[in-house]
């Protein structure tokens, strides 16, 4: 297997207080927005159109309209509800060291979207389809840098119906990484989660170590509509983690300055929250943000302006400040092509996002074109981003070995350290050694002469040259696809029996 480069997930000594090296708000103003969410919440108030969680927040001593389903609530009610939530959530794999500890004081990364197109490299943009989504896991799990899937494309080839089974086996079956995705019918949902238990061995097994997790939207600014609140209700109702972003976008449906965008972001977060809350005390909730920006020439919404960086790294602020997990946005470009807008959006977003602690930063590679497109070449050049990022927030280590000073008495003045024990022992762990930079002197590369992309492209063909195997089980595999007519059996030929 192609392993080129190698990223860690950051970590903190266990008992040490977690401290990361970019805070765009001091603690003075996590406290503001935290007191104009609550006063929001208490005076403005929030629409909620789905029925039963509407009761179940009236009951909670709230204000409510019962006419305009307004919802009002105090910050004691408020913290009481957030309170109840963990403040640590494990999302697993199925092989060792796959575990991503959010809340831990680690950083994760991965895929992202839903998107609606893919970026061929030969052939242009087009619609994604389900082989399409099997490549990218197939890339994800072989690219080391990136620690999760997040199901990142739509398959325009299946009637919605059969979506959510499709997305989530594609992943269980290529992937040893936690798979997570956003889900599109109640049936689905019901469907996705009824396979895993297969997998798993039993619905306690799923639970006790649950390898998938879903994502539910809320509409922004103020609002838990009717479908996806009920999204929301039915995943907490099983006690399996949950993700429950939200998507002000600055200028449109959130004041234009950023820290009123904080302020709606905040509030949207804390209300799907307390939703999760309500229906089940104790649910693996992961606060989310997927706040950006409008280009206020069109009002189109932009994926990787600077703003979102800023905003997404806020936010880390905000869920530590309620002692939640992130779920946070960084990553995405909005250039069309394989250019340097799509490195530079892409490079500085992640690293600002990441260098705030953000615990599982989505989105984090393949995106472009608004979210509306992945590219293969671009997952690839992420990775390598993402090893950046992840190198620049582990910092440098300062101990009595790294200080180097008995290497230094042995070097002497005019010395090298090229041949000490010393640089072999450090050399590998101490510097970062990406797969695509061009590094060789200016000979070598006039008689190759390949951009970044081609690279990405050679990288792309090889790692999906690689011979393919079910992570799970093929009698396993089997029953399902028996049991689910809708998953097509036709990406399976001959990987499970018949």
């Amino acid at each position: 297997m192609d392993r080129s480069a190698t990223a860690r997930p950051v970590e903190r000594a266990a008992g040490t207080p977690v401290r990361f090296p970019y805070a765009p708000l001091s603690e003075a103003e996590v406290t503001q927005i935290h007191e104009a969410a609550m006063h929001v919440l208490a005076e403005v108030g929030f629409e909620v159109h789905e029925p039963e969680a509407f009761d179940l927040f009236r009951r909670h001593e709230t204000l409510v309209d019962s006419e305009k389903r307004v919802v009002r609530i105090k910050e004691p009610a408020v913290m009481d509800l957030v309170g109840s939530a963990p403040s640590k959530v494990t999302l697993f794999g199925r092989q060792p060291g796959t575990e991503l500890e959010l809340g831990s004081g680690r950083v994760y990364c991965g895929t992202g979207g839903t998107a609606l197109n893919v970026l061929d490299y030969d052939s242009g943009r087009r619609p994604a389809e389900l082989r399409d989504l099997i490549e990218v896991v197939l890339l994800v799990e072989r690219l080391d840098n990136i620690h999760f899937v997040l199901l990142p494309t739509y398959p325009n080839d299946l009637p919605v119906e059969a979506v959510d089974v499709n997305r989530f086996f594609a992943g269980l079956c290529h992937t040893s990484k936690h798979v997570m995705g956003g889900v599109y019918t109640a049936e689905g949902i019901r469907d996705v989660i009824a396979m895993a238990e297969h997998v798993a061995g039993s619905a306690e097994a799923l639970r006790e170590r649950p390898f998938i997790s879903m994502i539910t939207c809320g509409i922004s600014p103020l609002r838990l509509d009717r479908k996806y609140g009920g999204f929301m209700m039915q995943v907490a109702r099983e006690g399996l983690p949950l993700a429950v972003p939200a998507e002000p976008l600055s200028g449109a449906t959130a004041p234009i300055t950023l820290a009123g965008t904080l302020v709606i972001q905040n509030c949207d977060a804390l209300i799907n929250v307390m939703t999760t809350q309500l229906v089940n005390p104790g649910t693996p909730v992961i606060y989310g943000c997927v706040a950006s920006s409008a280009d206020m020439r069109d009002m189109k919404y932009l994926g990787g302006p600077v703003e979102s960086g800023l905003i997404n790294a806020a936010a880390a602020q905000l869920a530590q400040h309620y002692r939640l997990p992130y779920y946070a946005t960084a990553g995405i470009s909005d250039s069309k092509t394989l250019d340097a807008q799509c490195g530079y959006e892409s490079a500085v977003n992640n690293l600002l996002v990441a260098l705030s602690g953000a615990d599982f930063i989505h989105d984090a590679a393949g995106l472009m074109e608004f979210a509306l497109t992945v590219s293969k070449e671009k997952l690839v050049i992420d990775d390598e981003i993402i090893g950046m990022a992840l190198r620049a927030l582990e910092g440098i280590r300062v101990d009595r070995d790294t200080l180097a000073v008995d290497a230094i008495e042995a070097a002497g003045p005019g010395g090298n350290f090229v041949a000490a024990r010393h640089t072999r022992r450090h050399m590998n762990r101490e510097h970062y050694r990406p797969a695509l930079s061009d590094r060789e002197p200016r000979e070598e590369w006039e008689a190759k002469r390949r951009t970044t992309a081609e690279k990405a492209h050679e990288r792309v063909r090889r790692l999906l040259a690689e011979p393919r195997s079910l992570q799970i089980p093929r009698a396993v595999a089997a029953d399902i696809l028996e049991a689910f007519p809708a998953i097509s059996k036709a990406h399976y030929e001959g990987m499970v029996p018949r």
